[in-house]
C-alpha cells in the first residue's frame, strides 16, 4: 500500500513498511525511509505505481480550471475528496482526488486552508480583492524587471528621474526602484552611485557629495527664516580706528585689532570681537537658528553660514563702518612689550580697513620684516604686533621653531577650475592673529571663572582635547584656561560664551547659570556637528585635490611616505594608500604613476615608480 502525505507544506509519496496506527514507517521512491504521522496522510493508493503517481497527479491538477473548481465549492468548509467528487461528477479515483488536492493547495487566493486536506472557498468580494492584489503584484514585478534590465544596459528608466535623491541618499528598500537598482548593482558589480553615473544620472560628481551632505544634515534647505534682531542700549564710541586681517573670501569678520600710543609711552593694543550676542539673546529666534546650525560649514569654493546674511551684515566688522563690539584693551610696556593690564568693554568701534591675506602677505612677512620694509598701510602697527606676538608665544612656553612649521593650503574655485596654493603656518600674519586670539580667549576665560560665571572651555590634558564647563589648563597652548569666544559669527559656542562675558562686564545675571542643561546640550551638539562639518570639509578638499590631478593632466606625482603604504603628495594635501609601494622608511620621497581617479569614492590608484634621493627632504 502507498500513501500521499503532506510534509513541510508539500506533498510526497511513499510505500508503507509498517503501520503503527498513529504513525507509519514509509519508504520513498529513492529508498529513503522515514516516519510519517498518520494525521499527515492525505490518501492511500495502489495505482498507479509509486514512481509515477505524483507526476500524473500534478499533470491532472494542471488541467483543472481553478475558476470552475471554485464555482463547484460549497459555501462551507469541505474536504478535498468531496470537491473532487463535485468536480469530476463521480466518486474520484485516488489520482483524481490527489489532483484536486494539489490544485486546491496551489491556489490559496481561491481556497483558504482550514486543516489537513480541508478548505473553504474565498468569498466573492475577498476573492476579487485578492485577485486585484495579485495582478498588481505581477505588474509591479514586471515593472521591476524592466527597470533592472534597463539599468543593466546603463539606461536610466524615465520613472527614476523624480526618485534620484532618494535612490542615492535615502534608499527605501520597500520600493520597486530601489529593489531594481540593487538587483542591477549586483548584476553589474557597481555601486548605486557608479551605476547611476553610467546611466547619466549624475552630471556632477561635486554635487553628488554636496547633496549627500545636505540631505543628511540640512534636509529642509540651507536658507533661513526671517530673523528680527533685538534692540540694545546705545553703546559708547571707541576713539580708535581698527583693522581686520582675514582671508580674501571671509564675509563673517569676527575680529579686528587697534594700536594706540599712550601718553606714558606704552602701547594700548585693542582686540575687538563682533558682538552678535547683543542682538540675539538666549532663546531668541536668532539664537535658535544658531543653536541648530552650531557652526559655519566650510568647503572649497563655498560655505554654509551659521547665521542669516542679514545678521552677519548687521554685526560683521566691515571696513568704513561703526559696529558693536566686545573689546579687550591690553596695555603693553613700550620697551619690553610686557602686558601690564587688561580692560574689557562693550562699545562701538570704527573699522578703518579689512586687510586680506593675499595682498598683505607679500608685504608683511619675515623677509620684509628682517629687511625693515615698512612701506605699506599699517606697516608700523603690524611690525609692533609681530614683536608682541613673538613675546606672547614665548610666554606660553611655545618659542618659534620655523623649521618644523606646517603648511596650510588654500583652495580657490572659479568656473569649476581649482587652484591650490600653499601658505606656511606660523607666518607673521598667522602668528599676529592667533596670538591675540589666544590672549583674549584665555583672559576672558579667566575673568569669567574669577567672577563665578560658567562658560564653555576647551581643555587639553594628557594629550586629549575636550570641552568642559570648568576652567582647566590647555597644555597644548600652554595657558591656564582657554575658551572659544573670538568667532561668535561662525561658532555657536563663541556666541554663548560672549553672552556670559557681556553679562559679567555689565554686572548682570548670567544668561546661563551653573549646571544649566543648555550648556551641556550645546557642548554635546557642538562636538558632534563640528566633527561632522570638519569631516565634510576634508572630504571636499580631497575631492578638489583629485579634480586638480585630472585638471592638470598629472600622470606622475611625488609623495612622502608617512608610514607603511600611506603617502602624502608633496604639492597638495592629498593622503592615500599606495598598495604597490615597497617597504620604505618614513619620510622617503617616492615617485608614483597615477593609474586611475575615482571622484565618487574619492580614491586614487597609483603604481610605484621609484624612490627619489634628495639632498634635502621634501617639505610635507
Amino acid at each position: 500500500m502507498n500513501i500521499l502525505y503532506e510534509e513541510d507544506g508539500s506533498f510526497k509519496v511513499g510505500s508503507i513498511m509498517a503501520d503503527n496506527t498513529t504513525s507509519l514507517q514509509v519508504e520513498n521512491v529513492s529508498g529513503k525511509r522515514s516516519k510519517v504521522k498518520a494525521a499527515n496522510v492525505m490518501l492511500r493508493f495502489t495505482q498507479p505505481a509509486l514512481a509515477e503517481f505524483l507526476a500524473q497527479a500534478e499533470a491532472a491538477a494542471a488541467g483543472i480550471e481553478v475558476d470552475f473548481l471554485w464555482e463547484c465549492c460549497p459555501p462551507d468548509e469541505f474536504g478535498f475528496e468531496q470537491i473532487a467528487a463535485e468536480y469530476f461528477g463521480h466518486a474520484p479515483s485516488s489520482l483524481e482526488a490527489a489532483a484536486a488536492l494539489i490544485r486546491l493547495h496551489s491556489a490559496p487566493i481561491y481556497f483558504h486552508k482550514k486543516g489537513k486536506g480541508r478548505y473553504r472557498a474565498a468569498p466573492p468580494d475577498v476573492l476579487k480583492a485578492a485577485l486585484a492584489g495579485a495582478e498588481k503584484k505581477r505588474l509591479a514585478l514586471a515593472l521591476q524587471a524592466r527597470y533592472t534590465e534597463q539599468l543593466c544596459r546603463f539606461e536610466l528608466p524615465a520613472e527614476f528621474a523624480e526618485h534620484l535623491t532618494q535612490l542615492l541618499y535615502k534608499p527605501d528598500r520597500n520600493t520597486l526602484e530601489v529593489k531594481a537598482l540593487e538587483a542591477a548593482c549586483a548584476a553589474t558589480h557597481l555601486s548605486a552611485a557608479h551605476l547611476l553615473q553610467r546611466c547619466g544620472a549624475l552630471p556632477s560628481t561635486h554635487d553628488f557629495h554636496l547633496q549627500k551632505f545636505l540631505v543628511e544634515h540640512f534636509p529642509g534647505s540651507t536658507g533661513f527664516p526671517p530673523v528680527e534682531l533685538s534692540t540694545w542700549d546705545e553703546l559708547p564710541l571707541a576713539g580708535v580706528n581698527a583693522f581686520s586681517i582675514d582671508d580674501a573670501t571671509t564675509t563673517e569678520i569676527d575680529d579686528a585689532i587697534s594700536v594706540e600710543k599712550l601718553p606714558n609711552g606704552n602701547w594700548r593694543i585693542g582686540v575687538h570681537i563682533a558682538a552678535p550676542a547683543l542682538g540675539m539673546p538666549r532663546d531668541s529666534a536668532g539664537d535658535k537658528i544658531a543653536a541648530q546650525r552650531l557652526s559655519t560649514v566650510y568647503m572649497p569654493g563655498q560655505k554654509i553660514t551659521m547665521l542669516p546674511d542679514s545678521v552677519v551684515q548687521a554685526f560683521t566688522l566691515c571696513a568704513d563702518r561703526i559696529s558693536p563690539a566686545l573689546s579687550m584693551y591690553n596695555e603693553v610696556d613700550g620697551e619690553t612689550l610686557e602686558i601690564l593690564g587688561h580692560e574689557s568693554r562693550v562699545e562701538r568701534i570704527h573699522i578703518a580697513a579689512n586687510l586680506r591675506h593675499d595682498t598683505l602677505e607679500p608685504l608683511f612677512n619675515e623677509e620684509t620684516l628682517a629687511a625693515g620694509k615698512l612701506d605699506y598701510p599699517y606697516a608700523n602697527e603690524l611690525a609692533l604686533l609681530w614683536n608682541l606676538a613673538q613675546k606672547l608665544e614665548a610666554a606660553r612656553g611655545k618659542p618659534s621653531d620655523n623649521s618644523t612649521q606646517q603648511v596650510d593650503y588654500n583652495f580657490h574655485i572659479e568656473n569649476d577650475h581649482v587652484s591650490i596654493t600653499q601658505r606656511r603656518r606660523g607666518s607673521p600674519i598667522d602668528k599676529v592673529v592667533s596670538e591675540l586670539m589666544i590672549l583674549v580667549n584665555s583672559e576672558w576665560g579667566r575673568h569669567l571663572a574669577e567672577h563665578g560665571f560658567v562658560g564653555i572651555y576647551r581643555t587639553q590634558q594628557n594629550g586629549k582635547v575636550r570641552m568642559s564647563t570648568v576652567a582647566a589648563p590647555h597644555q597644548g597652548l600652554g595657558v591656564a584656561q582657554y575658551m572659544w569666544s573670538s568667532s561668535p559669527l561662525r561658532r555657536y559656542v563663541d556666541l554663548l560664551n560672549q553672552r556670559q562675558i557681556i553679562a559679567m562686564l555689565r554686572d548682570e545675571e548670567p544668561p546661563y547659570p551653573k549646571n544649566d542643561t543648555a550648556l551641556y546640550a550645546a557642548i554635546r551638539d557642538f562636538d558632534t556637528m563640528y566633527t561632522i562639518y570638519n569631516e565634510f570639509q576634508r572630504n571636499m578638499e580631497r575631492y578638489w585635490c583629485l579634480r586638480w590631478l585630472q585638471q592638470e593632466n598629472i600622470e606622475q606625482v611625488e609623495a612622502i611616505v608617512l608610514r607603511e603604504n600611506l603617502v602624502k603628495l608633496t604639492g597638495i594635501p592629498l593622503i592615500f594608500r599606495a598598495p604597490s609601494l615597497p617597504e620604505l622608511p618614513a619620510n622617503t620621497l617616492v615617485q608614483l604613476a597615477v593609474v586611475s581617479i575615482d571622484l565618487l569614492d574619492l580614491d586614487v590608484q597609483t603604481r610605484f615608480v621609484a624612490a627619489i634621493t634628495e639632498e634635502e627632504p621634501a617639505e610635507c
